[in-house]
């Protein structure tokens, strides 16, 4: 588990149980705002909260929705039952997480985002996001290590972003040049070879490396 509550499920296979982890993924999602249709319902008398009631009424949170489903479901069917199982606790726990938006300044913002990282966590799990880039960096005397997986098979693209036991998923962002991924905490930029990095708080200026191996994910 990371600094930002991220977990990441290595090897896949097929599962006969597939079908069973799937309902179970899906009934733990929540509120799944016309998953069936391609555009939010009418009837709102479901939704719980404000989220809900939102993801429930705005377009664009109701497709989240809608790929969120999807993305579980296509989960289920790739990981083996223990990493779907475990993938049904970070669910109930991102629920709560993604309801805790309704405190925030910007309701919408956050629930997109929040939709957004979960979405990229469940593909990059599952292999459904394909084949990353990897890459590591020096980032001086006495600096912990810093490595990066970069995928662009998710919408907007993301990175498994790891400094030292610490780890995170973070999205593409506009930027004037050069590549910024951020997360909550934490904002990685890349320009010209040199990485400069704000790990909650701690400013990094890194190089690139060649030598150092990329430890399974």
């Amino acid at each position: 588990m990371s600094a930002a509550g991220v977990t990441l499920v290595g090897t896949l296979r097929r599962s006969p149980q597939a079908a069973v982890l799937a309902a179970a993924l899906l009934g733990s999602a929540g509120f799944e705002a016309g998953a069936q249709g391609t555009a939010p319902r009418d009837d709102c008398a479901a939704a719980a909260g404000a989220v809900e009631q939102l993801v429930c009424k705005d377009a664009g949170l109701a497709a989240l929705d809608r790929s969120l489903a999807r993305v579980l479901e296509q989960a289920a069917a790739a990981l083996p039952p223990n990493a779907a199982e475990e993938q049904q606790v970070v669910q109930r726990g991102w629920i709560e997480v993604r309801n805790e938006c309704a405190r925030s300044d910007d309701v919408r913002a956050c629930t997109d985002n929040a939709y957004r990282v979960r979405i990229a966590e469940l593909m990059i799990a599952s292999g459904q996001a394909g084949t990353p880039k990897n890459a590591s960096f020096d980032c001086g005397v006495g600096a912990k290590s810093f490595l990066a997986r970069f995928y662009a098979g998710t919408d907007p693209a993301s990175a498994v972003l790891r400094y030292g036991d610490e780890q995170t998923i973070a999205l593409a962002a506009p930027a004037a040049s050069g590549t910024r991924y951020t997360a909550s905490g934490v904002e990685f930029r890349e320009h010209q070879g040199m990485a400069v990095i704000d790990w909650y708080g701690e400013r990094l200026e890194c190089m690139p490396r060649t030598d150092a191996a990329f430890p399974p994910r």
